[in-house]
């Protein structure tokens, strides 16, 4: 993950979770992201940070 925006497709590869999954994180506000016309875009430290707080509530339980 180098570039700075993600596509949603590039997001789904990388977390290896489905389309659906990724719209649901970036509707209920775990996952951050922008509109640029009509195409969605995912900042690559948001997807950094979703995860870094998915292996905190891991270490937590």
């Amino acid at each position: 993950m180098t570039d700075e925006l993600l596509t949603v497709r590039e997001v789904t590869a990388a977390l290896k979770i489905g389309r659906t999954k990724v719209y649901d994180l970036i509707r209920t506000k775990e996952l951050p992201s922008l509109t640029i016309g009509r195409s969605r875009r995912i900042p690559a430290e948001a997807v950094r940070t979703y995860l870094a707080s998915r292996m905190d509530l891991g270490k937590a339980a």
